[in-house]
Formats: C-alpha cells, sequence, structure tokens
C-alpha cells in the first residue's frame, strides 16, 4: 500500500495535468521519480550496480521469442519445420542451417514469434548460432530475498496493472488510489472500431470538438494505431456534450456510433502508466530468469477469494474489450514472459483451454482483426505436440474447440437438426471460421504413443467432431426445377467454406486414427453408427423388384431429377476413408461384414455423382448458377479429396462387396437409364434423346473411373508418391506447364506441402525461360503410356485439351491415333473382386445397346463421345484378361470377357467390326482397330498360340507406310529442283545484271578513299529517293524538301541516363546559368528525343490528334495514360507513347568539287580562317558602324556561297512544333516559339540523343555503325536534319549571337564576360552547335545566303580540328595519369610529350614522363570522336569506312580518316603550332582550370563514368534483410514501411508512408515520387522490396510495376512473396531493364502497361 500510495501522487502529477503535455518530458519524468525508485526497490540498491552482479552469475535465454510486427519477412524451413507454423526471423535464419535447406519466405501478419531455440519445432538445427545453448544452462537462480522482492514488486504492479487495463467507464478509484481533492478535469476518449471509416471519423471530430482538419486527421491517425485518444480536456460538463456531439454526428443508418467515454484525469493518468509498466516489465524480466519466472508465477497464482479468475486470465477475457495499445501490451508481456518458459507456458495453455470459448465468441462479437486478439495466441499452444497432447489428456481440448464451434453455429440448425445458413452474417461466420484452425493446430503432428487416457479423451473429441459432422450430413439439399426457372439463388458458399475448412481436419483425424489399430476400428463403428442415425436416409417408398439379363436387383425407387439430394455428405465421405485405411493396416480382418448393408452405403455417393452428371447433362439448368458453382468445388481440387474422390472410393468399396450385376443396375437406375437400356422406352422428343446420350457417356464414364481409378493407398499397393506423379504426369499431358501452375492444380496436405519435389524429375523434363515468360516442365517420353484420357481429375475442358494434346502429338511421331487405356495397378485382396464388373451380363448388355445404336447409325440416337467411352471400357476388360492369362493358367482364370462378347448373334465382337465402316467414327477408327487385334492377342493366349501374327503383320504394315512416305517426299523434291532451274533458266537477263562480288574493284577503290565526311577530301552525298508510306492512310509519299511533310512519330523527355552527378539536377534559371547555351560536362540532365519509326503525313497526323484529344475527354481513365495538355497521345500503330513529331527532311545529293576544294584549301589555312571568322562577328556585332570600311568583313562570301533550301510551308510548320516540344519539354518552361533559347535545345537534344545512342552501343559492344534498329536509326537521322534546318526557321541575329557566344569558349577574349572555361562545357554540344549555326555568319541585309559546300566543308574541318584540340586540352588536366609501364617510344608519344611540355609551362604541372598521358588522352577522345562520327554521318550521308561496321574494338584510325583527322591525333598541336600556341596559353590561364588543378573543384574525368543500374545481390534474402534494418529517417514507430530501392542510386526509401511525404510544387508526394524527381528527372525504376516487384515511375500521376528480376528455381517471379520459394537474380531479366532504361524505354512500357490493364480508378503514384 505505500507503493500504491507513491504511485497515487506521483502519477498524477507526471501524466495529464498539462495541457499539451510534451512526450520527452513525461518519458524523463517517468524514468526519474517512478521507475528508478521501483528498480531501488527491485535490487535493494543502486539499479546499475544490482544488474552488474545478475550479468556475471547469468546466461542468455536460449530461445528466441522475437515478436514479429506486421509485414516484416519470416521464414520457414520445408525441410525440418514440424509444421508450417514453425518460423524464424531475419537474424535467426541468417545464422542457421535452415539457409541451405528448402525454405519458404512469406511476410508475418502481425503477433507471431520467433521458434529458434525451441527443440520442438525443428527436426534438426533448433538453433541458429546466436542462441545455440552450448554449455549454458538456465539455471541461474536468484538469490532468495531478491526473488521475494521480486515477486512482491510484480505482485503489486500487476495487480495494478491489470485493474487499470480491464477499467470500466463508470469505476471509482480505489481507496488507496482516492486523490485527497477531486478536481473538475476529465477527458473525453475515442476508442477505434474497424466499421467508421478514417474520414468519417476526421468529419465527425471536425463537428464535434472543433479542431481543424489537420487536427482530426492527427487524432484519427493515432486513434487508429493506438486504439485510443483523448480528443477533448475540461469539465465532466463539457465532456459530456462532446461525447453527445461525436455520438450523434457518428451515427447513421447502418453504422453504430463511435465507442466515446468519458474518464477522470487522475484515471487516464493511472492508464497511461499502466500501459508504460508493459514495456518496463519486459526490461526487467529480459534481465533474468529469475525474473521471468516471479513474474510467470504472479500472473497465474490464483486469486483468494475461489470466484475471481488469475490475473492474467482476467487480462485474457476483458480483451475484447481494451483499445489496440493495451492489447499489445499485455500480448507482448505473454509473449516474453509465459511462453518462454516451458512448465508455465503448460499452466498458461491450460487456463486458456479453460477459458477457450468464452474468448472466442468475445472474438466474434469483437471487431478488430484476429491479429491484435488474444485468441490468436492460440498457434503458439496448439501447435507444440507435447503441450497438444497434454491438452487432449487434461482438458480434452478436441472437444472444447468443437463444442465452441457448434455453440456458435447452433442458430443455423433447422428443425431436422442440419445447418441451413440462409441470411448469415459473412463477417461473423468468417470468424467463426478461423476457430477451425485451433482444430487443425492441436491435430498437426500425431502421437506416436497412445496412452489409455489419449485414447479416451481422442475418442470423445472425434464423437463430438462427428456430431458436428452429423449436422452437415446432408445439409442445404436441392430439387430440381421444372418449368419455371430459379426465383432466388440459394446461399451455397457457407456450406463450402465449412468443408474447405474441414478438408484438412477430416484427413488428420483419419490420419491419427491409422496409427493405431484399436482407435482406427472405434472410429469406424462411431462414424458408422452415427450415420444409420442421419434422418435423411428413409425413402418415401418400399423396395420394389427390378429385372434385366435375368437378374433381379431389390431395392427402393429414387430419383435424383425429382426427389431433393444433397451435396454434403461428410460422415458417408469418411466412413469410406476410414474404410480404405483398414484395408490398408489390416484392420479390416477385426469387422463382422454381414451388419454392413453396402447397397444402403452407396446410395447417398452415388445420388451425388448422378448429381453431377444430370448438372453436366443441363438437366438442371433452371436451378441457376449455384448448382453449377457447388458441382464445380465438389470435383475442383480444392475440395475433391473429401468429396467427389471419397464418393468414388465408397463406390468402390460396394463393388467390390455386392454382386456386380446387382451392382451395375443400381447405378443404372439411379441414373435414370434402367428403362432406356431394357429397351422398354423409346422416344421422339429431341431434349429427351440428348440428355439420354449425355447420362449413358457419363455413366459409362463412372465405370470406368470405378474400375480404373486405383490410385489409392489401400486400394492398391501405391504409395503417396506414386499418385502425386500420376496427377503431375496428367497435368503436363494437357500441356507444358509452370511449377506454380503444377502447384495450383495439385492438392496439398495439411502441411501445405504437395510433394512435388521429390517426383518431378522422375517425370518431367525443365526448360528454363528465356528474357520473359517463366520456365516449363513437359512430361517425359517414357511416362506417356501411363496417360488415361479419362484420367478421374480431369475436368471437361482439361479432357478435351489432353486429348488433343496427345493426338496431335502422336501424329507427329507418326503414331496411330488410338489413345489406348494405360495399365493399372492390382487391386488390394479387399478389392479385388471389383474388375468382375467387366465381364458380367449386364456390362456386355450394355456395350451391346450402345454399339448397336452407332451400327444403325441414326443420328439422334448415339454419341461419339459414347462410343469413345464404350470402346475404352472394352480395351479395360481386355488388358485385365491379358494380365490374369499371362499370370495364371486358363483353367484358373475366370475373367472371361472375350468369350462373352464373342457370343450372340450381335456380339460386341461382330458390332465393333461393324462400326468401324461408320463415316462419322472415322476418328475413332485407330481404337476400334486397336480393340480388335486385342481380341486377337487374348484369343491367342486362350488357345497357347502365340500371338505374334497379329503384331508382325502390324509392323509389316508400318514398314510398307514408311517405304511409301519416304519414295513420296524424294519425288516432290525432284519436282521443286526442276522448277527451280526453270526460272532461272527462263529468267536469265536478271541474273546476269546482279553484281558478282569483286567486279567492280576500280569503283570500289575510289569509294574507299571517300569514306572521309568533313574538309577537302569529303565524299559525295549519294542520291536517295525515299518513298514512304503513311501509317494512316496507306498512301505513299517521296520524302522531298518542297513536298507534302512527312512526319515521323517522336518522343521528347528530359534524362539523366548520362549523368555524372547522380541526383544533382541544374535548376532552370535564365540568369547566370550557361546551360542550354553551354552543356556542362557532367550532363547532368539533358533531352532526349527517341522515336518508334513510324511515319505519318503532316496532315493525317494533324487529324489524328485532334480526334484523340476529342474521343479520350470523354473516356475515363485515359487521362491516367495520356496528358493531352502536353500534346501526348499514342502511335496509331504500335501504342508507343509520343509528345510530338519529328519532320522527315531529305539529304541533299551533292557532288563534291575536288579541284575547287584543292584551290580554296591553300588560301584558308587554320589561322586565316580564324581571322576571317573574328572580323565577320566582330562586324556583324557592330553592324550600326559602317563596316564597308572593315577589311576582311566580307572575304568569308569569297569562299563560295549559294542559295540556301527552300521548304514547303508544310514543313516548316512542323518544325516549329517540334522545335516548341523539345523547348518546352527540355526547359520545363510554358511553350514559346520565339524564345531564343529554342534553336538551343534542339542543337542540345541532337548531341544528347546522339551521346545517349553511343552509349548504348558501347555498352553493348556492338559496331558504331550497321547495328542500331531501324527505329533508332530512322529517329536519329531526322533529329539532325531537323537540328540543321532550325537555323532557317529562328531569326539570323538569334543564331548569329549564339554562335559568337560559343565560338568564345575556343577563342577566349579578356573582355568577355561569364564565358565558361574549358573545364565547365562539353564539347561534343559546342561541336554540334557550332557546325549547325556557322551558316548564318553568311547572311547579308538583302538576301539570304548559305556557303557553299566547299566552304561548308572546310568551316567544318577547322570547327572540329579547334573543338577536338581543346578537348584533348580538357581531357588532359582532368586525368590523374596512371603510369602504364612500356610506353614505347612512337611517333605519338613524342607528340604527346611535347604537348605536356608546352602545358606544364602554362600550368606548372605534368612534369612526369608523359608517355602515359597520351593513352589515356586517346582512351579519353574516343567517345567524343565515335559521336562526331555518328553527327557527320547523318549531317552529310557520307558512307563511314567498313572498319566501323566490324567491330566495337580498336576504331581510332577508321574514326580518324572519317573526320579527316590524322591518325595521331596529337599531331593537330605541330600542323596548327602558330595559331594554337597563344590559345593553349589562354586556355590554360583561364581561373577555373587553376583552381581545378589546386583540386578545389570537382571536376569530370573522361572517358566518363558509364551508368548502369546498381548491382543487386544474387540472393534476394540478403535484400530483405537490408529492408528490415531499413529505418525510416523520419519516423520513429515501429509501424509497417514499405522499404523501397532505387535502382539508379542504391538509395533505400520509405515508400507510401505519410511520415516521408514531401512538397513538390505545392503539391503532396510520397518519397519515391520526390526522389525520381531530382534522381531521374521525373523517371524512376524502383524495386519494392517486401513485394518483390519493380516499379517504373514517369512524372507524379503515371507508374506501372513490372516483375522483378529475381526468379525461383522454377524460372518464376513471385510478386508479393505469395509463394515464398528462394528467389535468386536472374542476370538476364536485369540486363533488359538496365537496356529499357538507357533506351529511355520506360515511359513506353508504363504507356503500354497501362493501356493493357484498362484501370477504372487512378492508383496514386505520386504517393509512392
Amino acid at each position: 500500500s505505500l507503493l500504491l500510495r507513491y504511485l497515487k501522487e506521483q502519477v498524477p502529477q507526471i501524466f495529464c495535468l498539462k495541457t499539451e503535455p510534451s512526450p520527452q518530458e513525461e518519458e524523463e519524468l517517468m524514468q526519474s521519480r517512478l521507475f528508478y525508485h521501483l528498480e531501488c526497490f527491485l535490487f535493494g540498491e543502486d539499479p546499475q550496480e544490482g544488474l552488474e552482479k545478475l550479468k556475471q552469475g547469468c546466461t542468455s535465454s536460449q530461445l528466441c521469442g522475437r515478436v514479429f510486427k506486421e509485414g516484416e519477412t519470416v521464414y520457414s524451413c520445408r525441410d525440418c519445420a514440424i509444421d508450417p507454423t514453425c518460423v524464424l526471423c531475419m537474424d535467426c535464419f541468417q545464422d542457421s542451417v535452415h539457409k541451405s535447406h528448402r525454405y519458404k519466405m512469406h511476410a508475418s501478419s502481425g503477433g507471431g514469434f520467433c521458434d529458434c531455440g525451441d527443440v520442438e519445432a525443428w527436426k534438426i538445427g533448433p538453433c541458429c548460432s546466436k542462441h545455440d545453448p552450448g554449455a549454458a544452462t538456465d539455471e541461474c537462480l536468484l538469490e532468495p530475498e531478491l526473488y521475494e522482492r521480486a515477486e512482491k514488486l510484480f505482485r503489486v504492479l500487476l495487480h495494478y496493472v491489470t485493474e487499470f487495463l480491464v477499467w470500466e467507464e463508470n469505476l471509482e478509484l480505489s481507496a488507496e488510489l482516492q486523490p485527497r481533492t477531486k478536481d473538475n478535469a476529465y477527458y473525453c476518449v475515442l476508442y477505434n472500431d474497424e466499421h467508421h471509416s478514417y474520414d468519417h471519423v476526421i468529419y465527425t471530430l471536425q463537428r464535434s470538438v472543433n479542431c481543424n482538419e489537420a487536427e482530426a486527421q492527427t487524432h484519427t491517425a493515432l486513434i487508429d494505431k493506438e486504439g485510443r485518444r483523448a480528443v477533448k480536456r475540461g469539465t465532466l460538463r463539457t465532456c459530456q456534450q462532446a461525447k453527445d456531439l461525436i455520438r450523434s454526428n457518428s451515427e447513421h443508418i447502418s453504422l453504430q456510433p463511435l465507442r466515446v467515454e468519458i474518464l477522470h484525469a487522475a484515471v487516464m493518468a493511472h492508464q497511461t502508466f499502466a500501459l508504460r509498466l508493459g514495456p518496463w516489465f519486459q526490461k526487467i524480466i529480459s534481465y533474468s530468469v529469475g525474473f521471468r519466472q516471479a513474474f510467470c508465477q504472479v500472473a497465474l497464482e490464483t486469486s483468494t477469494d475461489r470466484d475471481r479468475p488469475c490475473l492474467i486470465s482476467r487480462l485474457m477475457l476483458h480483451d475484447a474489450r481494451m483499445f489496440k495499445g493495451a492489447r499489445k501490451i499485455v500480448h507482448e508481456l505473454i509473449f516474453c514472459s509465459m511462453l518462454m518458459e516451458t512448465e508455465f507456458k503448460r499452466l498458461f495453455a491450460i487456463e486458456f483451454t479453460k477459458h477457450f470459448k468464452q474468448l472466442q465468441k468475445d472474438f466474434i462479437n469483437d471487431d478488430h482483426e484476429r491479429s491484435i486478439s488474444i485468441t490468436a495466441l492460440s498457434v503458439q499452444i496448439f501447435t507444440v505436440p507435447t503441450l497438444a497432447r497434454q491438452l487432449i489428456e487434461e482438458a480434452n481440448v478436441i472437444k472444447v474447440i468443437v463444442d465452441t464451434i457448434m455453440d456458435l453455429l447452433r442458430e443455423h440448425l433447422d428443425v431436422n437438426n442440419r445447418f441451413f445458413f440462409l441470411g448469415y452474417n459473412s463477417d461473423k461466420f468468417t470468424r467463426i471460421q478461423i476457430i477451425f484452425h485451433d482444430l487443425r493446430y492441436i491435430l498437426i503432428s500425431k502421437p506416436s504413443i497412445w496412452t489409455e487416457e489419449l485414447r479416451t479423451q481422442f475418442i470423445e473429441g472425434f464423437k463430438d467432431f462427428l456430431g458436428l459432422l452429423k449436422c452437415m450430413q446432408g445439409m442445404e439439399e436441392v430439387k430440381r426445377q421444372f418449368g419455371q426457372h430459379i426465383a432466388v439463388e440459394p446461399e451455397w458458399e457457407a456450406g463450402f467454406s465449412l468443408q474447405i475448412q474441414l478438408r484438412h481436419i477430416l484427413a488428420m483425424f483419419q490420419d491419427w486414427c491409422s496409427s493405431d489399430d484399436e482407435i482406427l476400428l472405434l472410429a469406424f463403428k462411431e462414424c458408422h453408427k452415427v450415420l444409420m442415425q442421419c434422418n435423411n436416409q428413409p425413402f418415401h417408398k418400399e423396395s420394389t423388384d427390378y429385372y434385366m439379363c435375368k437378374h433381379i436387383l431389390h431395392v427402393p425407387p429414387y430419383k435424383v431429377s425429382q426427389q431433393p439430394v444433397s451435396i454434403h455428405l461428410p460422415i458417408s465421405r469418411l466412413l469410406a476413408g476410414l474404410y480404405v485405411l483398414m484395408c490398408r493396416t489390416g484392420a479390416i480382418g477385426c469387422l463382422d461384414y454381414p451388419s454392413y448393408d453396402y447397397t444402403q452405403l452407396a446410395e447417398h455417393p452415388l445420388r451425388c455423382v448422378v448429381l453431377a452428371a444430370q448438372v453436366s447433362a443441363e438437366m438442371w439448368r433452371r436451378n441457376g448458377l449455384s448448382l453449377v458453382s457447388q458441382v464445380y468445388y465438389y470435383q475442383d481440387v480444392k475440395c475433391r479429396d473429401e468429396m467427389y474422390d471419397k464418393d468414388i472410393l465408397m463406390l468402390q468399396i460396394a463393388a467390390s462387396k455386392m454382386d456386380p450385376n446387382h451392382f451395375l443396375m443400381l447405378i443404372l437406375l439411379r441414373f435414370e437409364l434402367f428403362d432406356y437400356f431394357n429397351g422398354s422406352c423409346s422416344s421422339k422428343d429431341q431434349d429427351e434423346l440428348i440428355q439420354w446420350n449425355r447420362l449413358t457417356e457419363e455413366m459409362l464414364y463412372l465405370l470406368i473411373v470405378i474400375v480404373g481409378e486405383r490410385y489409392v493407398p489401400g486400394i492398391s499397393q501405391v504409395t503417396k508418391e506414386d499418385v502425386t506423379m500420376r496427377e503431375v504426369i496428367h497435368l503436363l499431358c494437357i500441356e507444358p506447364m509452370a511449377h506454380s501452375s503444377l502447384v495450383k492444380g495439385l492438392s496439398e496436405n495439411e502441411s501445405h506441402e504437395i510433394g512435388l519435389e521429390s517426383v518431378i524429375t522422375k517425370v518431367a523434363t525443365f526448360k528454363k525461360p528465356g528474357v520473359s515468360g517463366h520456365g516449363l516442365y513437359e512430361v517425359k517420353k517414357e511416362r506417356l503410356v501411363e496417360f488415361n484420357p479419362f484420367f478421374y481429375h480431369y475436368s471437361r475442358s482439361q479432357h478435351s485439351k489432353a486429348e488433343e494434346s496427345q493426338k496431335k502429338r502422336r501424329t507427329q511421331e507418326s503414331n496411330d491415333k488410338a489413345l489406348r487405356p494405360p495399365v493399372p495397378p492390382a487391386f488390394c485382396p479387399a478389392f479385388s473382386s471389383i474388375v468382375r464388373l467387366l465381364c458380367c451380363d449386364i456390362i456386355i448388355h450394355i456395350l451391346r445397346r450402345v454399339l448397336q445404336r452407332a451400327a444403325e447409325d441414326r443420328a439422334t440416337h448415339w454419341t461419339e463421345a459414347m462410343i469413345q467411352r464404350a470402346l475404352h471400357l472394352i480395351g479395360q476388360a481386355l488388358l485385365e484378361e491379358k494380365t490374369q492369362l499371362e499370370d495364371s493358367t486358363v483353367e484358373e482364370v475366370s475373367f472371361d470377357f472375350s468369350l462373352k462378347a464373342r457370343k450372340h448373334g450381335k456380339s460386341v465382337f461382330l458390332l465393333l467390326s461393324k462400326i468401324k465402316a461408320v463415316p462419322s467414327l472415322e476418328a475413332q477408327k485407330d481404337m476400334i482397330k486397336w480393340v480388335l487385334q486385342m481380341f486377337e492377342i487374348v484369343k491367342c493366349l486362350r488357345e497357347k498360340s502365340s500371338p505374334t501374327s497379329a503384331q508382325d503383320k502390324e509392323k509389316a504394315e508400318r514398314k510398307r507406310k514408311a517405304e511409301a512416305a519416304k519414295l513420296h517426299r524424294q519425288k516432290i523434291m525432284a519436282q521443286m529442283s526442276a522448277m527451280q532451274k526453270n526460272f532461272i533458266e527462263s529468267n536469265k537477263m536478271l541474273y546476269d545484271n546482279m553484281p558478282e562480288s569483286g567486279t567492280q574493284g576500280d569503283c570500289a577503290m575510289e569509294q574507299m578513299e571517300l569514306c572521309v565526311a568533313i574538309g577537302p577530301h569529303r565524299g559525295s552525298t549519294p542520291a536517295e529517293r525515299e518513298v514512304l508510306t503513311c501509317i494512316l492512310c496507306q498512301e505513299e509519299q517521296e520524302v522531298a524538301a518542297q513536298a507534302q511533310a512527312m512526319v515521323l512519330t517522336a518522343c521528347v523527355q528530359r534524362s539523366t541516363v548520362l549523368t555524372q552527378c547522380r541526383g544533382k539536377i541544374p535548376t532552370n534559371r535564365a540568369d547566370g546559368t550557361p546551360y542550354p547555351l553551354f552543356m556542362p560536362p557532367e550532363l547532368a540532365v539533358g533531352t532526349h528525343t527517341g522515336s518508334c519509326g513510324h511515319v505519318m503525313h503532316a496532315t493525317c497526323w494533324q487529324k489524328y490528334f485532334e480526334a484523340v484529344q476529342n474521343t479520350t475527354r470523354n473516356r475515363l481513365h485515359a487521362e491516367l495514360i495520356i496528358d493531352l495538355e502536353n500534346g501526348e497521345y499514342l502511335c496509331p500503330l504500335c501504342k508507343s507513347l509520343c509528345n510530338t513529331v519529328v519532320p522527315l527532311i531529305p539529304l541533299e545529293p551533292l557532288v563534291f568539287n575536288y579541284e575547287n576544294a584543292e584551290i580554296i584549301g591553300q588560301h584558308l589555312t587554320l589561322p586565316r580562317w580564324i581571322q576571317i571568322i573574328s572580323v565577320r562577328i566582330k562586324g556583324l556585332k557592330s553592324v550600326t558602324q559602317d563596316n564597308e570600311g572593315q577589311p576582311d568583313f566580307r572575304s568569308i562570301l569569297s569562299y563560295g556561297v549559294q542559295e540556301p533550301r527552300k521548304f514547303s510551308d508544310s514543313i516548316v510548320e512542323m518544325l516549329v512544333v517540334c522545335a516548341t516540344t523539345v523547348h518546352r519539354v527540355g526547359l520545363q518552361t510554358a511553350p514559346n516559339e520565339l524564345c531564343p533559347r529554342v534553336p538551343l535545345m534542339a542543337w542540345n537534344t541532337c548531341a544528347f540523343t546522339i551521346q545517349a545512342i553511343e552509349n548504348i552501343l558501347k555498352e553493348e559492344d556492338k559496331p558504331l555503325f550497321g547495328s542500331l534498329q531501324n527505329r533508332q536509326l530512322a529517329g536519329l537521322k531526322a533529329t539532325v536534319q531537323f537540328s540543321a534546318a532550325q537555323r532557317l526557321k529562328s531569326s539570323q541575329t538569334v543564331i548569329q549571337r549564339h554562335f559568337s557566344d560559343m565560338f568564345g569558349v575556343l577563342l577566349p577574349a579578356g573582355s568577355r564576360k561569364n564565358t565558361p572555361s574549358l573545364l565547365e562545357v562539353d564539347f561534343f554540344h559546342l561541336l554540334v552547335g557550332l557546325v549547325l549555326s556557322i551558316p548564318s555568319l553568311y547572311q547579308e541585309e538583302a538576301v539570304d545566303l548559305q556557303p557553299s559546300a566547299v566552304s561548308s566543308a572546310y568551316n567544318d574541318l577547322h570547327i572540329l580540328h579547334l573543338v577536338t584540340m581543346a578537348h584533348m586540352l580538357q581531357i588532359l588536366l582532368t586525368s590523374t595519369g596512371t603510369n602504364i609501364a612500356g610506353g614505347e617510344e612512337t611517333e605519338e608519344a613524342r607528340a604527346a610529350v611535347e604537348l605536356c611540355a608546352t602545358v606544364s609551362q602554362h600550368t606548372g604541372r605534368y612534369k612526369c614522363s608523359s608517355s602515359s598521358y597520351y593513352l589515356s588522352v586517346k582512351r579519353g577522345l574516343e567517345p567524343f570522336l565515335r559521336c562526331a562520327a555518328l553527327f557527320f554521318n547523318c549531317l552529310t550521308g557520307v558512307h563511314p569506312p567498313e572498319e566501323l561496321f566490324i567491330t566495337s574494338q580498336g576504331q581510332m584510325e577508321a574514326l580518324c580518316s572519317y573526320l579527316s583527322l590524322p591518325s595521331n591525333v596529337f599531331q593537330l598541336f605541330q600542323e596548327h603550332r602558330d595559331p594554337i600556341t597563344p590559345l593553349l596559353q589562354r586556355w590554360c590561364g583561364s581561373p577555373a582550370v587553376t583552381k581545378a588543378l589546386k583540386g578545389n573543384i570537382q571536376t569530370v574525368r573522361y572517358p566518363r563514368k558509364r551508368n548502369r543500374l546498381i548491382d543487386l545481390p544474387e540472393d534476394y534474402s540478403a535484400l530483405l534483410n537490408q529492408a528490415s534494418h531499413f529505418q525510416c529517417p523520419k519516423s520513429t514507430d515501429d509501424e509497417r514501411k514499405h522499404p523501397t530501392l532505387c535502382l539508379f542510386c542504391g538509395a533505400m526509401l520509405c515508400s507510401q508512408s505519410s511520415c516521408c511525404l514531401s512538397q513538390l510544387d505545392g503539391e503532396d508526394v510520397g518519397a519515391c515520387t520526390a526522389h525520381a524527381a531530382t534522381c531521374g528527372a521525373g523517371v524512376g525504376m524502383f524495386l519494392r522490396i517486401r513485394e518483390c516487384e519493380i516499379v517504373l515511375m514517369a512524372s507524379r500521376t503515371r507508374g506501372s510495376t513490372y516483375p522483378a528480376p529475381y526468379l525461383d528455381d522454377y524460372g518464376e517471379t513471385d510478386p508479393h512473396l505469395g509463394r515464398g520459394n528462394p528467389l535468386h537474380l536472374c542476370p538476364e531479366r536485369y540486363r533488359k531493364l538496365n537496356q529499357l532504361w538507357q533506351q529511355h524505354c520506360i515511359l513506353e512500357e508504363i504507356a503500354r502497361s497501362l493501356e493493357v490493364v484498362n484501370v477504372m480508378f487512378a492508383f496514386e503514384w505520386q504517393m509512392l
């Protein structure tokens, strides 16, 4: 009481006094004022010292006990786990032996805990290396007085916690805790429930406690997380008002009001502290085993007054009324205390079982999920094998669970004491179904030793379970509708949900029974007894006699088509299962046979099978879909184990015990075909005839199944493996399948295993997947003999698919098309009499009737399917007879099918020979032939002569056919070659004009010399007419400058593929930044123009585009794909996303005048050219002054000018369209065609696109020319020509200004301001800009002029030389020059040394031997030269040298010759020594260069780093591990996160979480969107680790998912880790993703996938 008094003083002072307490302050006060004192009392000294002492004497626990949070990845081992609920946390798994086994991974739903260290959970390797007990013992006992103090303290505190957690609103504080003065401070507390939506609660709060939206959102989020929240503090009256308001605002017709309570501030304070005590307890308990035991002792001790349960039970029983936060704390306490100690776990389990029914009822009425309900703990207790057995013995837990289920389902019983689920509450029903899991957990591991007690209690429980089944036997009967369609579809799902829940439980009960003969007999008798009591047995009429073929059957009449029938017969089916088990174990011998009436036992299963047959014959169409669904599930893989299969079993049992003739008569009766086969009824009604045919097919099929399906352990000597193997073979006979499809087609056992791995290699071969798709299994050839076309687990569609694919296969292998019945395994003795069905009188009669109808060939009286089934049955009978004859002497064999089949005038044998000729049976001809051969073989066996004659005949026949076919083939080949010769003769002219390679050596030589793109030796541009077809109007047109414009679809996007500074995107300010005039060398963000290569007329495109705009506005989801405002559309042909068009401009054909060039070249040297250009620029700038006086102002024109090209209006218009888009997208500004930066952006996109293409080619190691896809090439050529034509459209003065600014980099003049230094520009962008803008210098006031071909050639040459030298210097200045040994003294090396010497004079650097530098300069220069070659090739159309088409290695010489550079590039500096020396000095003297050399500025190294996607680990669990250690930077709570990895830079982000939202242009966006904006210029590629899928993003509103590049061993991806197999990186797929990014196809991929998915509601990609 002292302690309580202290708490009374302190607690309210710390918590809930201030209106808005700060959590930090509360935490500190609580530590110092409360916990510190509690710990002092506990240790009896300073807590730190006490702890030290404890640690010395104690070892850690060997159980891990980590409690899982929702979404955490957990691992289970399929080889070693006792059952699937045994799991390991990430850390234990990484350190355990199971890492190399067949493990599964999945996301935890929260609330479980790690089983590492639990010996009962694992067959081997129970401990990871951290929790290995080794020499450790748990024997560290506390000193007695410490233990006593702990017990006292825990008792008081646990009482305190319990009191406040089970607090009711109207309770008063107890005397010890009653404050002296009761102040009027109350809280209005709002609780969480699962009915009201977030928005509803926010709305209610805003209306009721006048807070703004942000506050209401915070409140609501916390209520959802913690379970409750004080939303108002004030006097009792104000809180009462708030409470009433909240209740009235949240009430709704269908919704109850929110739960609100008013609590006194002191109570609230104590409750808060009680919650804080939870984690404190956990901390103290973790210090020592002794503390844990003391805590468990206190929690489980019975209270003084007998009626009250122990403390932990009080908490459990109150669980459903507690709020989320409190529940979590209680559950965690239980986890870390009682579940970690074996003895206390047992006591706790008994308490739990004692209150089981009450807890489950509370859970049913509670609205929270199971993961935060105390009932979820059952999995921790019931799955422990020893505990489960103790609970059965001591508390008969099976009975408890079944009784609970019965209590909860009792309201659904009808007058006949059977379930009837009309109008049930689905939410409640789902909760009831969860209780079945507990029953499954208890039965997971069957006992190896049975004690008397266990037997008694198990049979007790089993009887109760039969009571539950009894209520299901015959429930929900259906009756066939006549006349009109059913009015209301009856409820059927509930019954089948029960069936699905029970399926494993039934199997497990049978498994338990089979482990002990005594139990098995008892269970069988009990089951039979209950079946006999079921009240849907009686027939409405007396038994009658039925006659057929001199046999009499005495049974009551019953018609499935007229009387009620039920598909639910769990007891009959359980009985069949137990019977077969008795046959297996031999216990069957102890049964007293005569007392069982097998006709009666088979009655209900037979009705069920007939019902399915009639539904399939469409006799029950008026009963609606519900019945069709029921029959579907009845035979579906989910339910068939305990439904259809068991019905077949029961029929087989009856067939083995009854007279075969009687059995067949019973079947005919129930199929309602008795009269039909007796010949006593005929009909003219078409519908009825069709029905009879369909029923006959189904009936014959059932006979095939009863005789042929022997793959059940107990019916024949097969193992479970054989059964699985057969299933797999038959699935693969339909088509090759992926592993996951196979898994879906097989039924799993209670531990979710299907036994596939052990058998799959025996029956199938695996084909690995390519870059897409998945791996497939194909059935092995030698296994095909086991194929049975009438396999009983085939659905109708599977049956026809399998039949078709097998026939096709046999035809390909040139076999006959007969699908013979396979040879089945022999029946066990108990069932061996089933084969008598095949040779009894009735079957012969049935077969004769069927074949006779076909022989008479009256169209409506028979079907091909009927004959097919009859032939199969005959085949089965003959195979059986053959087997028997081979195994024993003729006299011993009583099976005489072949003899009976030959008797009578119209014997089966004769009819077979007859129907062979029926034309409509063409498809069955082979099968008939085979059956007749079998007759021969059997006959020979009977007559003891050798049956080889028949087979020899067959062989000879085959050989003859093969010979004939061969001759036929040879004949055709001869004809073909004659025709070919003939054609060549008659078209000799054509063939003669074909150039033979090598004849035109002379002109090849000339061409060879002219593979030069620029300068005085440039090659000619060939005149190529290009005629293209418009994809919209399909008309052809030549591309010409004056014609109607043809355009190419294109997509312009910003890109960071080449960036050297990922994550830094320069802002586009109009001031100071040189971009877009100069591209910085980091290429931080460029503008890429790509095309899908499809061509249209400009006019057609405009019409199409307008139409798209109009129709898309009316479509709901199209906005998600197409951003109309930004001019997007999908290519009409390939549906690629486009946002502009590029006009196609033809190359001007040109024959070059070499003499003229020679003469000019002598005058126009580099220094003279520089001088002329400088003067011209100066002159153009000062147009106002009189230029005539300026010498040289016009001399630029004297080297040759010509008229500029003229383009048609439509081409000019398209040029504008394209340029505006490039400008708008690239600079992210408003469209403005007059902006001076428009031409700059056109040149930039041209340069950047070329660089991107060069990058792709280098990355994939392909030659520079000849390896591009057509679409890339077409797009590139169009882009270059469009950029070149840009200057004709813009104002010439603007372009002249741009030229002079760019030229300033090469000729730095002191007067100019912000010209960047050498190190601050990308020289390829500069080259493109200069080459495309220099023609503007030729502009005169009155006339439009442009340089002649010769002038252009020189301009390009000099510009290229200057830029190359500047770029070489740039490389030299930034390189670190690794010393490469063995630099030989070549010409190159000498030139390089000279250059280095000059540079070192200007910079005072590079003193070392410089031969190492020349290599790094050459390497750095290569990408620039490759880009230049691509550029000049598209600009001039001159054919590049052959070497550039062949390899991607060592092309330096070919590149230099094509660009007319000396092959030793360092010679440039010597050739142009005079003009370049002063330039070198000015270039090196720039202040930026000096800074860079001192290392003050980051510079880019050359060749630039090629970007790839980040390296991913080979094993996916490594990524999951990384994700599990990921802490969100912005939030401290441990709620579920979605860690997401950026594949461009490797950043780990916290996606889809409110903690990481940020603002982007005034809009809330998630972490991924914000990151993509800086990392990929709006484009992103992310791997969501826990979901194992890639997310592609482009712009805020668009994204799509894409399969991750991780595959399991079966070559399949696993989105959301649904299957949980180990995953490994597939390099090919990752390479494909890399290509997708490098080729700028992410946008296109997203548009395609969105087009396919066709979503109605947009996913908010921006929130990722």
